[in-house]
């Protein structure tokens, strides 16, 4: 599904790469886990395999198109119709609700959101476990609960590819276990996942892990 081939990425003043000449293959419905200690350029590869950042030279293939020869528009439509992304400090709208939160992806402009986007909004949240707190403000919910909401809006456009960035690094054990288990469940539904980790145990809980230090794949 993605094919990674010669990737580089350096930021302003950086004596090294953030990732460096990197080649990797994603499999369709593979659930993936990138994990390394702080620095080690998981996260820039995470955010250049989901279009939020470019590399400085290489190319990355999603279905055989070169996502860095795509134009802003079209990255754009990946973004808000085949990728989705979740980060480890949810960037929910406080002022609304989590059902609010969750039909955010719908809003175009000023075209009123349909009666049919309420109704599957509502169905996401009862997926990840919310039944009944539609109508709870952020402020109102627990940490893993507002990770919750944060992937149901990721995925309630039908996103084929997640990209979650540290999901459970903010939350306790228990919390960080149940977040888990939501995103085996939404892989096994057939969302290709892509999570980095700095935790070995669950990393371990996806297809596959690859090891990263130095902004190369180590194994």
């Amino acid at each position: 599904m993605l094919q990674v081939r010669g990737i580089t990425k350096r930021y302003p003043g950086a004596d090294r790469p953030a990732v460096d000449d990197l080649d990797l293959d994603i499999r369709a419905g593979e659930f993936l886990s990138l994990l390394g200690r702080s620095g080690s350029g998981k996260t820039t590869l995470l955010n250049m395999l989901s279009s939020l950042v470019l590399p400085d030279s290489g190319r990355i293939l999603f279905e055989d198109g070169d996502i860095c020869a795509c134009s802003e528009k079209e990255r754009n439509r990946l973004r808000r119709e085949v990728f989705a992304v979740v980060f480890q400090q949810h960037h929910l709208m406080p002022y609304l609700t989590a059902l609010e939160n969750v039909l955010l992806p719908f809003l175009h402009g000023f075209s009123p959101v349909r009666a049919v986007n309420y109704a599957h909004a509502r169905r996401m949240l009862e997926q990840v476990g919310l039944a009944g707190m539609e109508n709870s403000p952020p402020g109102k919910l627990s940490g893993g609960e507002q990770q919750r909401v944060a992937i149901a809006r990721a995925l309630v456009r039908g996103a084929r590819v997640l990209f979650a960035d540290e999901p459970t690094g903010s939350l306790d054990s228990a919390t960080g276990a149940s977040i888990m288990a939501l995103l085996r469940q939404v892989n096994k539904d057939g969302v290709t996942i892509v999570m980095v980790t700095h935790n070995p145990e669950y990393a371990k809980q996806g297809d596959r892990a690859v090891i990263m230090a130095d902004g190369r794949i180590m194994r």
